[in-house]
């Protein structure tokens, strides 16, 4: 044991970052609790695109596990990651069932644009990219996203319907399965106010047992079987994207790409402030070690069967638990690792149970609206339309378009445009062509 200490001290610098053995463990088993509902939320959702529900759960837990460890390992932080919250739900609601785009298609986008990630960041283009981008923008593309969640749990509760007059309107609330949802966001929302470790996998569970006893939820065990998750892994179609598919295949895999650079780039600046681990000069060690996992974990988690894997906020759990090295990422790795035992269960949880955990995930994403200047017009109409469209068009890549496009026109009306800003414009002209393309199609 020693000997193991020491191997761990050397590999992950833990004296160096005032930490120990003890410390990074529990701190890993923090940061799984909080994002152990992803287990249960990623198979809720791809299942509504026709993807096996048990063998998703099991793709969720590889490929949450692989980047995790493999980013603790790489780049020595406290960050875990799992497939991406909204990029789940674009997969599903827009490019599945939206576009008509077949799952087995769609997750070779998801893998295609892991490869442009990967090339960007070693040919340095990221951070141009990054650069280009106000930070008005990043925060709400989140807050959209947000919406975009949080409006897809309410409908999947029954909590809002659709209307012919009125487009949504207010479900039944006394329907079983709006009144179990309601039960379940009532639970999650005490436990979380209590800091509750795990708050949302035991709301999950709990709201679950709930419909049992209810006779909402019917109960049928079937055997387990951890091969569950061939139904998934290396289903992707690469041929596919040349079956006649057109453009819209390059929005999805351009949206894929920006929506991961931007929850990277906001996860990365929150987590690693919070553990000191940001530089004098204000830049993240080993920045591109850090992205060059994320892109490989995506590749990864697409031949696993899953979407887009990222890093995940919740890992700033582990990290005012203490963690401070890739220790704990490793730890939280392995734990999902560990989880693939129950994850063909996954199938027997209602879309009632988890639609409150995507109505507070929701709710939490829009912290990063707080930093907008809302009175500042040139500022405020861009972040506005990228905030609104996501949810009101059920699309992220219509939230970017509109954003970035606003945010161009603003800077030309301020006579602010400048040679350096060439990306930006050509950005925004791609998304002017393609509004011409949506309707003449």
């Amino acid at each position: 044991m020693p000997l193991l200490r020491e191997r761990l001290d050397r590999h992950f610098r833990l004296s160096e970052r005032g930490t120990t053995v003890r410390t990074e463990i529990l701190a890993g088993a923090t940061t799984f609790l909080t994002m152990a509902y992803i287990i249960l939320v990623n198979p809720a959702i791809l299942g509504q695109a026709g993807m096996p529900v048990a063998a998703v759960a099991a793709a969720t837990c590889l490929a949450a596990a692989f980047a995790s460890v493999l980013m603790g390992l790489v780049a020595n932080v406290p960050l875990a990651l799992a497939p991406g919250m909204g990029l789940n739900a674009y997969f599903s609601f827009t490019v599945v069932q939206g576009m008509g785009i077949p799952w087995p298609v769609a997750l070779a986008c998801v893998f295609l644009s892991g490869v442009v990630f990967l090339l960007l960041t070693l040919g340095g283009i990221r951070q141009l990219i990054i650069e280009t981008i106000p930070l008005h923008l990043f925060a709400a593309v989140g807050g959209g996203i947000g919406l975009f969640i949080g409006f897809i749990g309410l409908k999947n509760a029954g909590i809002v319907v659709s209307s012919p007059a009125t487009s949504v309107t207010l479900g039944k609330l006394t329907e079983p399965g709006a009144a179990l949802a309601l039960f379940g966001l009532l639970l999650i929302a005490a436990l979380t106010l209590w800091r509750v470790r795990g708050a949302m996998l035991i709301g999950i569970v709990v709201t679950t047992l709930a419909g049992w006893a209810m006779g909402v939820v019917s109960f049928a065990p079937q055997p387990y079987d951890l091969g569950a998750i061939g139904d998934t892994a290396f289903k992707l179609d690469l041929p596919g994207l040349f079956g006649g598919h057109g453009l819209g295949l390059l929005e999805i895999i351009f949206v894929f790409l920006f929506v991961d650079l931007f929850d990277n780039v906001g996860t990365l600046v929150a987590v690693t402030r919070r553990a000191g681990l940001i530089g004098e000069d204000g830049r993240i060690p080993r920045l591109n070690r850090i992205l060059l996992a994320d892109a490989t974990a995506t590749m990864v988690g697409s031949v696993a069967g899953t979407s887009t894997v990222t890093s995940y906020v919740e890992s700033a759990a582990g990290v005012q638990a203490g963690g401070r090295t890739g220790l704990t990422a490793v730890v939280t790795g392995l734990l999902f690792l560990l989880a693939m035992l129950a994850a063909p269960y996954a199938q027997l949880i209602p879309l009632a149970a988890t639609a409150p955990a995507l109505i507070l995930v929701g709710a939490l994403m829009m912290a990063p609206l707080a930093e907008v200047p809302w009175d500042e017009p040139d500022i405020a109409i861009p972040a506005f339309l990228t905030l609104v469209m996501i949810p009101l068009s059920f699309s992220i890549a219509n939230g970017l378009a509109f954003g970035i496009t606003a945010h161009a026109l603003m800077k030309m009306l301020k006579g602010e445009a400048r040679s350096r800003d060439w990306l930006l414009f050509l950005l925004a002209g791609l998304f002017v062509i393609r509004f011409i393309w949506l309707a003449a199609g």
